[in-house]
C-alpha cells in the first residue's frame, strides 16, 4: 500500500510544471518561436538568426511559426493567450508593442500587461531614399524643394502607421515641412514605384533598398540612427545633417506571455544576450543594416515603457489611425 502511494505520488509531482523544470531542466521540448510577420521580412530574418545561433550554443529544439496579419497583432495575440511555460515565444517589436495600441482602435491583447519581456534583440532604422534620378542629392535638398511648394512631394511607405511612415511624420514636423502620404502594402510595392518614379521619396528598412543603392538604382539621403550604418558608411545620419537628436529605430525583442516563471525569462535572457554576442552573429547583423541590442529582463521592460510612450505620441500627434 505504500507502495503504490508512493508511486502515486511520484507520478503526481512529475505531472506539475515545477517538477519538469526541476527533474529534465528547461529546455526539455521544442520552443515554438512566433514571428508575427511573413516570412523573410526584417523580422523574420532576425528571428531566424537568432534561433539558429541558440541551436547552435544550447541544443534546444525551436520552431519558427509565421503567424502574419494586422500589423503583427495576430501573431502577438497567439504568443498572450499561449501557456506561460517558456515553450512559446515571440518576437515582438516597434509596430505590434509600442505603435498598434495607440495606432488601433481595439487591440486583442494588451501590450504593456500580457507579455513577460525576455530580451532584446536587435535595432534596425529606415534610410531616407530617392530614386537615383532625383534631383534631390542631399536631405537639403529635398527640404528646400518641400519648402518651396508645400504639398507637392510624395512620400512613399510601406503601410499605414509603420514605422517608416510615423519617422517620415516626425521628420516633416521636425523639418517644418509638408509633402503627400502614399500607404503601401508592403516594403516591396513602395520600392518599386520609387524605382519607376511614381512617388518623390520613400523611409524604407535597409533589407528593402539596400541592393538598389548599392547597385546606383536609389540614392540614401540619410539615415534615421543616432550612428551611421557601417554598411553605408557614406550615407549621414538625420541627426547630423541639421536635426539634432533624430533618432527612429525599428527593434525586435523577445517576449513571453506573462506569468511565465522568473528562472525561465532568465535563462532565456542569458542565452540570448551569449548568442547576439558572438562576434559572427555581430557580423550578420550588421550586413544586413541592423544593430545588436542587448539587457536585462528589466531593462527590457524599461525601454518597451519609454518606447510605447514615444510612439503613442507620435500617432496621435500624426493623428493616424488603422480602422
Amino acid at each position: 500500500m505504500l507502495k503504490i502511494s508512493r508511486l502515486a505520488f511520484i507520478a503526481l509531482l512529475a505531472a506539475s510544471p515545477l517538477a519538469s523544470y526541476a527533474q529534465a531542466g528547461y529546455a526539455n521540448q521544442p520552443i515554438k518561436v512566433i514571428v508575427p510577420f511573413p516570412p523573410a521580412g526584417g523580422t523574420d530574418v532576425v528571428t531566424r538568426l537568432l534561433t539558429e545561433k541558440l541551436r547552435a550554443s544550447t541544443g534546444w529544439t525551436l520552431i519558427v511559426d509565421n503567424k502574419p496579419g494586422a500589423g503583427g497583432n495576430i501573431g502577438m495575440d497567439a504568443v498572450a493567450k499561449s501557456k506561460p511555460d517558456g515553450y512559446t515565444l515571440g518576437m515582438g517589436q516597434t509596430a505590434n508593442l509600442a505603435i498598434n495600441p495607440t495606432l488601433y482602435t481595439k487591440m486583442p491583447y494588451d501590450a504593456a500587461k500580457d507579455f513577460a519581456p525576455v530580451a532584446l534583440v536587435a535595432g534596425q532604422p529606415v534610410l531616407l531614399v530617392v530614386n537615383s534620378s532625383s534631383p534631390y542629392k542631399s536631405l537639403a535638398d529635398l527640404v528646400a524643394a518641400a519648402k518651396a511648394k508645400p504639398g507637392s512631394l510624395t512620400m512613399a511607405s510601406a503601410g499605414n502607421g509603420t514605422v517608416g511612415h510615423l519617422t517620415g511624420e516626425v521628420f516633416a514636423r521636425q523639418a517644418g515641412i509638408k509633402s503627400v502620404h502614399i500607404p503601401y502594402k508592403g516594403a516591396g510595392p513602395a520600392a518599386t514605384d520609387l524605382l519607376g518614379g511614381q512617388v518623390d521619396f520613400y523611409f524604407a528598412t535597409p533589407q528593402t533598398v539596400v541592393s538598389f543603392i548599392k547597385s546606383g538604382k536609389l540614392r540614401a539621403l540619410a539615415v534615421s540612427s543616432s550612428k551611421r550604418l557601417p554598411m553605408l558608411p557614406q550615407t549621414p545620419t538625420i541627426a547630423e545633417s541639421g536635426y539634432k537628436g533624430f533618432e527612429a529605430n525599428d527593434w525586435k525583442v523577445l517576449m513571453a506571455p506573462a506569468g511565465t516563471p522568473a528562472d525561465v525569462v532568465k535563462r532565456l535572457n542569458a542565452e540570448v544576450e551569449k548568442a547576439m554576442a558572438k562576434p559572427e552573429t555581430i557580423a550578420q547583423l550588421l550586413a544586413e543594416g541592423s544593430v545588436p541590442m542587448s539587457g536585462s529582463p528589466q531593462q527590457v521592460a524599461q525601454f518597451l515603457k519609454a518606447e510605447q510612450q514615444r510612439w503613442g505620441t507620435v500617432v496621435r500627434e500624426a493623428n493616424v489611425k488603422a480602422d
